[in-house]
C-alpha cells in the first residue's frame, strides 16, 4: 500500500479528510475531488492506482462517474455510500466497481479491502502473449478480448478476471475461497456472496452470444463451487 496512489471523490470535505489522514498514515499519495467532473479531469493527470468514488455528488454523480471512469481506465474502485440497501449494492457492482464500502466505515476494514484491490491489481496483471481457446470461446489476455463462436463480449475488469480464473483452470472445481483469492486478491476482505453474484453476470453475458436454450459450461458444483468444462 506504502506510495500507492488514491484518488478520493467526495463532495463532503469532512469526509475527504478523514479518508487523506487515514491513507497518508498508510503511506498512500492521496489526491482529491469534489465532484466527478473534477476527479475526470484528475484522472488524467494523477493515474491513480485506487479510486474511492462517493456515490451521492451534485451534478454528475457516483454512478455517472463509475460509468465514464470505466470507460478509460480498469482502476480499482470502490464505492462509498449511506445506503446499505442490497439493490445500490448490486447497482455498483454491476457498473463495474469493485468494492461497496457503506458509511460509516470502520478505518481498518477499509484499509484491508484497498489492501486486497491494490495488491491483486500489481500482482495478478495478465501477462503478454496469453490466449486461450476451446471450441466455445477464446480470450485474448493481453487485449482483454472475449468472443463466443466468434460474437465479441464485453466484460468488466473483475468478469474478465473471473473467466480468465476458469479458462485457466478447466475441468477444476474452484471454491469460493480460491476465486476470491484469485479473482479479488483476498479471501478474507471480500463478501463471499460476491463470488456467486459474479458468476452469474458473467454466465449471463456469455450465454447473451449463444442461441437460446445454450449455456456455456460453468458448473455449479453444490457444496465445492464452480467448474469450467470445456467442450
Amino acid at each position: 500500500m506504502k506510495d500507492s496512489r488514491v484518488l478520493v471523490v467526495d463532495d463532503d470535505p469532512d469526509v475527504r479528510g478523514l479518508l487523506r489522514e487515514m491513507l497518508e498514515r498508510a503511506g498512500c499519495l492521496v489526491r482529491e475531488a469534489r465532484d466527478g467532473r473534477e476527479a475526470l479531469k484528475i484522472l488524467y493527470d494523477a493515474r491513480p492506482d485506487i479510486i474511492l468514488l462517493d456515490v451521492t455528488m451534485p451534478d454528475l454523480d457516483g454512478w455517472q462517474t463509475l460509468e465514464r471512469v470505466r470507460d478509460l481506465t480498469d482502476v480499482p474502485v470502490v464505492m462509498l455510500t449511506a445506503a446499505n440497501a442490497e439493490l445500490e449494492k448490486v447497482r455498483g457492482l454491476q457498473g463495474g466497481a469493485d468494492d461497496y464500502v457503506t458509511k460509516p466505515f470502520g478505518r481498518q476494514e477499509l484499509l484491508a479491502r484497498i489492501n486486497a484491490l491494490l495488491r491483486r491489481a500489481t500482482s495478478q496483471r495478465p501477462p503478454e502473449r496469453e490466449t486461450y481457446e476451446d471450441d466455445l470461446l477464446t480470450v485474448d489476455v493481453a487485449n482483454a478480448e472475449i468472443t463466443v463462436r466468434g460474437q465479441s463480449v464485453q466484460l468488466t475488469p473483475l468478469e474478465f478476471r473471473l473467466l480468465l480464473a476458469f479458462v485457466r483452470n478447466p475441468d477444476q472445481v474452484l471454491s469460493r475461497d480460491q476465486l476470491l483469492d484469485l479473482v479479488w486478491g483476498d479471501s478474507t476482505a471480500v463478501a463471499p456472496d460476491q463470488v456467486k453474484l459474479y458468476v452469474g453476470y458473467l454466465r449471463r453475458k456469455l450465454e447473451g452470444a449463444l442461441p437460446d436454450g445454450e449455456t456455456v459450461p460453468i458448473e455449479t458444483v453444490r457444496g465445492f463451487g464452480y467448474r469450467y468444462r470445456p467442450a
